[in-house]
């Protein structure tokens, strides 16, 4: 372990700052913008795809400009989309503000990669344990993020603005920690472009067991998530209970971080992403259970906690699907089927839980966790039969 892994763990915090802020209150701002109640997650549905469609460009900037440089750029947007998402709501413009989430997704497909960074910058041995640190540095989000949507909602006449400005200076502090980050050199072009098509490479089933984990996992993440903001408003519990909900989930998904790593090491990534499929479910049949802000706070909890051990899990059993030359490619591929179950997630959200409420948008939930079950006890069968062979 090394100080430019503990850097990028405070970057990946300040980025799930934002990335919690922007769940604490899209939801929000859109469901007093929203023409159409069922439209309120659009603007969380706007950062997703923003995400999914920049995953292309965000790994040939990666290929073309190395780490470093990429990642400075994708801050440099993010600064420009929370300066427009706070001129949109004080213009009390809802479709500007979706354009302004879209544009701040080449920030979280950009970003989203500090998990895959980590990984280069510790010894073999540790990558594991580098990757869980990174993602431990998310903790940081889980303090600051509903805390700042709290503290600055009301900072101006329009709420909400002072927290897209607050973000944008959560931008800066990023921008300048990184510079102090040394990233490995890329490999030289001749070697970059080399290595198998992606084709070749997604279809190896370790590869299609770690993104369907990633991606359906992270959907389910996202679908509760996003939709709980929403589901508190309707029961009656105020902005200050939701920012709480949102604290402890958050700490479910990065807390775990310090130790998911080393669990791994011991008793192997399948069995810690079953684990998380296992939490998932549990945090179902609490939410079912009742609308009270307890349920609320253990159901999130456990959410979290459950992300935590799949994320950690796929991006770990991703790593021995590609060689270095590969990397950006597989690594896009894996983001991009992340943001485009979001997409589906975020706009799934909104509309169930304002149409068919948060007990049926939990049972629909249980479906992608059985797929993500499914798949892990099919790869750990054909791993077995392979090792039998």
């Amino acid at each position: 372990m090394n100080r430019h892994l503990w850097l990028l763990a405070i970057c990946q915090g300040l980025f799930l700052t934002n990335n919690v802020t922007f769940i604490a209150i899209n939801g929000l701002v859109g469901l007093s913008l929203a023409p159409l109640g069922w439209m309120a997650t659009l603007p969380v549905m706007g950062y997703v795809v923003g995400g999914a469609l920049s995953t292309p460009l965000v790994a040939a900037t990666q290929h073309r400009l190395g780490r470093k440089r990429s990642f400075q750029l994708g801050l440099a947007v993010a600064l420009a989309s929370c300066l427009l998402c706070a001129y949109a709501v004080i213009r009390h413009n809802f479709w500007l503000l979706c354009v302004a989430t879209v544009i701040a997704g080449y920030y979280n497909a950009n970003a989203g990669l500090y998990r895959f960074a980590a990984a280069e910058l510790a010894a073999p041995a540790w990558r594991e344990k580098a990757v869980s640190l990174v993602m431990a540095g998310g903790l940081l989000g889980a303090v600051l993020g509903p805390n700042l949507a709290q503290q600055t909602r009301a900072l101006m006449a329009v709420p909400f603005a002072g927290a897209y400005l607050a973000l944008a200076l959560v931008a800066l502090l990023a921008m300048a920690l990184l510079a102090f980050i040394d990233f490995p050199p890329p490999p030289p072009k001749q070697v970059a472009d080399a290595g198998r098509p992606l084709s070749e490479i997604m279809r190896q089933p370790v590869f299609i067991v770690a993104a369907a984990a990633a991606a359906l996992g992270y959907g389910v993440m996202n679908l509760l998530m996003a939709a709980t903001p929403l589901a508190m408003q309707q029961c009656g519990l105020p902005f200050p209970d939701v920012a709480l909900v949102l604290e402890w989930h958050v700490i479910g998904m990065f807390a775990p971080g310090f130790f998911t790593g080393h669990l791994i090491k011991r008793f192997g990534t399948l069995p810690i992403m079953g684990v998380g499929v296992t939490l998932n479910a549990l945090c179902i049949m609490v939410a079912l259970s009742g609308v009270d802000l307890r349920q609320f706070v253990v159901a999130l909890f456990l959410l979290g906690v459950g992300w935590n051990f799949l994320f950690t899990g796929s991006t770990t059993l991703s790593l021995q699907t590609y060689s270095p030359e590969e990397r950006d490619r597989a690594q896009g591929a894996l983001n991009f089927f992340v943001f485009v179950t979001l997409a589906v997630s975020s706009l799934a959200s909104g509309v169930l839980v304002t149409t068919r409420g948060w007990a049926l948008l939990n049972l629909g939930s249980l479906l992608p966790v059985a797929l993500t079950g499914a798949s892990l006890v099919w790869l750990w069968k054909k791993q077995r039969s392979g090792r039998a062979a």
